[in-house]
């Protein structure tokens, strides 16, 4: 990726609409990647990203305490942007507070609007690329030959329900890997060809992205986000294996510890299961 530490007029209009795919890759206080679609993501000037605050969802509490951020944004037209930004600080009010509330989506909308803007300082940037497609579909297609040979088998309980497991397998699903760098910045990178080898498994070739994935190393924490242009979404975290040939075709397996509802409007822990508690607070 060759980095750039402004936004071009031509990006900044890019990032304008909210019909992108905005994402915002933070981590926890822990260390622990964590990955949302965020597509209120926008650059109000050319070294800053503002992010508008709808519904209450751990991403924006973890961008608060931990402030380094990861992001990317993929417009209607395949083009690709990724980079770094700080979290500085929050607003209810202001323009990009007025901005916010003027587009469609949100000043239209029956039952809310942004009520919270949150401000990034960037730190560098890509330009806008297309996705390279045809290595997509090729790396799709690798890995579901031979996903099956790398299931991780077991009992119940299941790991990722019948939903998140169809989901991950659709092939116009969207995916996204994100781990927390070694200078603490989220990194995150298109895994489109990704999918579920079984209910505790991910799978997915390294020939799209295969630089970038390259990178990784066995034990590492991962987050992967997969999404659908009817903004369904499953945010799973476990641990990499590293890439083995199965069926003869080189594959990345990501062992599943942690699955999350990311869509609104009640994003939570699915998996581990959370016990059920009274409510004695109305």
């Amino acid at each position: 990726m060759t980095s750039k530490y402004k936004f071009s007029p031509d990006d900044r209009k890019a990032f304008a609409p909210a019909e992108k795919i905005g994402l915002v890759a933070v981590a926890t206080p822990e260390g622990l990647p964590h990955l949302s679609l965020l597509t209120s993501l926008m650059a109000p000037a050319p070294t800053q990203l503002t992010v508008g605050e709808f519904c209450k969802g751990a991403s924006k509490d973890f961008m608060a305490q931990t402030r380094k951020t990861g992001f990317a944004v993929v417009t209607l037209d395949k083009k690709f942007w990724r980079g770094k930004a700080l979290w500085t600080h929050l607003k209810k009010e202001g323009p990009e507070y007025e901005i916010y509330n003027l587009l469609p989506m949100f000043r239209y909308n029956t039952y809310f609007g942004i009520h919270t803007v949150h401000y990034l300082d960037l730190k560098e940037t890509s330009a806008g690329a297309p996705l390279p497609m045809a290595s997509i579909v090729r790396s799709a297609l690798f890995t579901r030959l031979a996903k099956g040979a790398a299931a991780a088998g077991g009992e119940n309980p299941r790991v990722l329900s019948f939903f998140g497991e169809a989901l991950f397998n659709r092939l116009d699903a969207l995916k996204f890997l994100s781990y927390v760098g070694a200078d603490g910045y989220p990194v995150v990178i298109p895994v489109i060809q990704c999918q579920a080898a079984d209910n505790r498994r991910l799978a997915f070739s390294p020939g799209a992205f295969s630089t970038e994935l390259g990178r990784l190393e066995p034990g590492m924490t991962l987050a992967v986000l997969g999404l659908t242009m009817q903004m369904e979404s499953v945010l799973v975290r476990g641990v990499f294996n590293g890439f083995r040939r199965f069926r003869g075709v080189t594959l990345g397996t990501l062992d599943i510890a942690w699955v999350y509802n990311s869509m609104p409007p009640n994003a939570g822990q699915i998996y581990p299961p959370v016990p059920l508690s009274a409510v004695v607070n109305f």
